[in-house]
């Protein structure tokens, strides 16, 4: 049966938990309870419970309706906030996944025993696990095993451009869901799409995952050219030939390279690098100006997923024996004390040859 058949035959919405209390998390919230007479009618298309890992930051937003992750955004009143795990989770049809990839599995671990056996996932993290190089679904599936019946549990995730102000305020936007479970994307099509977000599905979950943490990197180098005031002709090649070796990586590794020409691809990495409020190109940019790695890191009031995502990028380059230059020049800066000004150099000096893409 089609999801969206599915959906016109229960009688009441499903209940959705959210993890993490940041400004996806809050924004997935919106997307799923704020009213939406243009396109799903007036009713919620979820009964929605945020949850995060620290039991005093879930009651002040509980009874503030207010965050200073998403300043300006008020939580709307039906959606719930629980203070305890069992509470959050027990009774869940859907999980959204919405808290930083380095913390996902030790969250998972926490509440893995609550967590229904018939509970679908929702990826919305975007990163590579340090160390096992897995992907957010893959971390998710690595913890809770298959269910009871032995079958994979059905993962999803769902990416693309999303600079959380702005899908707070309900302005136009598109994001790609993929699972490798069938008929899940398109439920995941069907109770994120509005009439201000509409959700494309993408047979390839992995394409969309890695483009997804790959992006990051290459907005740590955006970042570094506004610092240096290098200029727009220096951030548009730097976009393309960015572009150019996630696809290596990507067909490398089996994902479609059409993915990284999407959405959830080049639509995804012009935002993030072109955004002045994207968190990975203000990182870059303070290193542009000289500012130490420790200390924007200690200051930032958010995680900068693309700093321990390099890392991992950079052994599945090794990995899958993939050259990615800015990648590396990238790593050089942030955990080799390269200056940026020599990192643009070094690429700038690298043998001629003709454009490859992919």
């Amino acid at each position: 049966m089609a999801a969206a058949e599915m959906r016109k035959d229960d009688r009441d919405p499903p209940r959705v938990t959210i993890m993490g209390i940041g400004q996806m998390g809050l924004v997935c919230a919106a997307a799923l309870t704020i009213p939406d007479p243009q396109g799903a009618g007036e009713e919620a298309r979820a009964r929605v419970t945020m949850w995060g890992h620290d039991e005093d930051e879930n009651g002040a937003l509980s009874q503030t309706r207010k965050s200073e992750r998403l300043p300006g955004y008020t939580l709307p009143d039906s959606v719930r906030v629980a203070i305890k795990d069992r509470d959050a989770f027990a009774e869940a049809d859907v999980i959204v996944c919405a808290i930083p990839v380095q913390f996902i599995r030790g969250a998972w671990e926490r509440i893995r025993e609550h967590v229904p056996a018939s509970a679908r996932v929702i990826s919305v993290a975007k990163g590579i696990e340090n160390g096992t190089l897995m992907r957010p679904t893959q971390i998710i599936a690595d913890v809770l095993g298959d269910d009871p019946d032995g079958k994979p549990r059905a993962l999803g995730c769902m990416s693309g451009p999303a600079i959380a102000s702005e899908l707070a305020q309900c302005k136009p936007a598109t994001m790609a869901a993929a699972s490798d479970h069938p008929g899940f994307a398109e439920e995941i099509q069907v109770m994120f799409s509005t009439s201000w977000l509409r959700i494309y599905t993408n047979p390839d979950l992995l394409g969309v995952e890695l483009a997804g943490a790959t992006k990051n990197v290459i907005a740590i180098a955006a970042g570094i050219i506004d610092g240096l005031g290098a200029g727009i002709n220096a951030k548009s090649a730097l976009l393309a030939r960015g572009n150019a070796e996630i696809c290596r990586l990507g067909a490398a590794m089996g994902a479609q390279t059409q993915t990284f020409f999407g959405i959830a691809g080049v639509g995804d990495l012009a935002t993030t690098c072109f955004s002045p409020e994207g968190r990975n190109r203000s990182c870059g940019e303070a290193l542009g100006k000289g500012v130490k790695l420790d200390a924007y890191l200690r200051e930032a009031m958010c995680v900068v997923e693309g700093v321990a995502t390099t890392e991992s990028v950079v052994d599945l380059a090794k990995k899958y024996r993939v050259a990615m230059p800015i990648t590396d020049a990238v790593h050089a800066v942030l955990f080799e004390h390269l200056d940026p000004v020599d990192a643009i150099g070094m690429l700038m000096s690298r043998e001629l040859r003709e454009e490859q893409i992919g």
